[in-house]
C-alpha cells in the first residue's frame, strides 16, 4: 500500500512523498516550485486535487495549486493583506488565513474556477499584547480552527487568549474570548468530546477546559508541561504542534499528541503523549524522534495509523506508527533529504 503526502517548507517548494507501508520506505516522487515559504498547506474540502498554501513572508501571500497524478501548478495567487500567514483553514466556500506579525484574520470567498481565490479578502485585525516583550509585543494570530458547532476559533499568542467568531448577516464577528495566564502564548487548539485543549507555546504547557457552545463560558480545568522535566525559563525547547485523532475501531481511546522543538538530547526532539480521558491530563509517554526543531505533525491512512513529523532544521522527514493502542510510538520510515518540512497533508 503506497500512501502520498505533500510536503510545506521553508523553501520554495511543495513536495510530494510516497510511503510504502508494506516496505517500510519515504521517497520524494515530486516537486513543486510555489513562492518562498510555503510553510502552511490545507486541502479543499470537496474538490481534493486543490490545495491552498501560505505563503509565509513580510507581505503575505495564498497560492492556489492543482494536482494531477503525477505532480502539481499554481493556478491562482493572491494576497492576504497581512504578514507571515501561518494558519489556513478551508470550506466549500471560504478560506480562513491566519497572518501571524500582523495579528489579523483574512477570509477569502472560495470560486469554483480558476484562481479559485476571490481577490480582497475581509480583515479582522485583532487586538492586545502580552507581558513577553520579545514575542507579545502585539497580537500574533497562529491558529484557525473550525468547531462542530460553527464557530471560528483563532488562537492568538499575543495577547493570551483565543478569539471566537460566529457568523452574523454573511460576516464573521467576534462574539467572545478565552483566556489564558499572561505569557503562555496560545498557539494551536484542538475540540474533542466538549472540550477544548490548547497548546501554549511559550510556557510549553497543555491546558484543558470544558467548552460549551457560546453564550455559556468555557471552564478552566487543568495545565500540564509538555515535557517531564521542562528546563527552567527563558528557554527555546518550545511546544510546537497539537494533535488529538478521533478515536476508531483500531484505537479506540482518544490521546493528544504534542511536538517539542529544539530539545538538547542526542536523539532529538520528542513527541509528547498524553491521556485525555475525564476532565484530567496525564503525560504517559516521550518520544525521541532524531529531528531538529520538529514543528509539524499529521496523522494520515487507515484508521490514522501513521504519524508524519519533520524536523525544519534537520532530520528529513519521518514515519511513525502508532502502537499500544495509541499509547506510543514506533518509528518505521525516513526520508533525509526532504528540506526544512513545516508542514504535511496526506493525499
Amino acid at each position: 500500500m503506497a500512501l502520498r503526502i505533500l510536503v510545506a517548507s521553508y523553501t520554495s517548494s511543495i513536495s510530494t512523498i510516497e510511503f510504502d507501508a508494506s516496505k517500510k520506505t519515504l521517497t520524494t516522487v515530486s516537486s513543486v516550485e510555489v513562492g518562498e515559504r510555503p510553510s502552511w498547506i490545507t486541502p479543499h474540502p470537496k474538490e481534493k486535487s486543490l490545495i491552498f498554501a501560505g505563503l509565509e513572508q513580510t507581505e503575505g501571500s495564498v497560492v492556489s495549486v492543482k494536482y494531477d497524478a503525477l505532480d502539481g501548478a499554481v493556478v491562482g495567487k493572491v494576497t492576504t493583506g497581512g504578514r507571515d500567514p501561518c494558519s489556513l483553514l478551508a470550506t466549500e466556500d471560504e478560506l480562513f488565513v491566519a497572518n501571524y506579525s500582523s495579528g489579523s484574520l483574512s477570509i477569502f470567498e472560495i470560486s469554483a474556477s480558476q484562481p479559485y481565490l476571490r481577490s480582497g479578502p475581509a480583515i479582522t485585525q485583532l487586538e492586545g499584547k502580552g507581558p513577553n516583550a520579545d514575542r507579545q509585543e502585539g497580537p500574533h494570530a497562529h491558529h484557525v480552527v473550525l468547531t462542530d458547532d460553527g464557530e471560528l476559533l483563532v488562537a492568538d499568542l499575543g495577547s493570551d487568549r483565543i478569539a471566537r467568531f460566529v457568523k452574523k448577516d454573511k460576516e464573521w464577528v467576534i462574539e467572545g474570548f478565552v483566556n489564558y495566564t499572561p505569557g503562555g502564548g496560545p498557539r494551536h487548539v484542538a475540540i474533542h468530546d466538549g472540550y477544548l485543549y490548547t497548546l501554549l507555546e511559550l510556557t510549553s504547557t497543555l491546558s484543558k477546559h470544558r467548552f460549551p457552545a457560546l453564550p455559556a463560558e468555557p471552564t478552566f480545568l487543568v495545565e500540564k508541561p509538555t515535557m517531564s522535566n521542562p528546563p527552567t525559563p527563558p528557554h527555546d525547547m518550545l511546544a510546537a504542534e497539537l494533535l488529538i485523532p478521533k478515536p476508531n475501531a483500531s484505537f479506540p481511546t482518544a490521546y493528544a499528541y504534542i511536538s517539542n522543538r529544539n530539545d538538547p538530547h542526542p536523539e532529538g526532539d520528542t513527541i509528547a503523549i498524553f491521556a485525555i480521558e475525564g476532565e484530567g491530563l496525564e503525560l504517559i509517554a516521550e518520544v525521541h524522534t532524531g529531528l531538529n526543531h520538529l514543528r509539524a505533525i499529521v496523522f494520515g491512512g487507515p484508521d490514522d495509523k501513521w504519524l508524519v513529523a519533520g524536523g525544519a532544521n534537520g532530520g528529513g522527514v519521518k514515519i511513525f506508527e502508532r502502537v499500544d493502542g495509541g499509547k506510543g510510538l514506533k518509528e518505521v520510515a525516513a526520508n533525509g533529504s526532504v528540506e526544512s518540512p513545516t508542514g504535511f497533508l496526506w493525499i
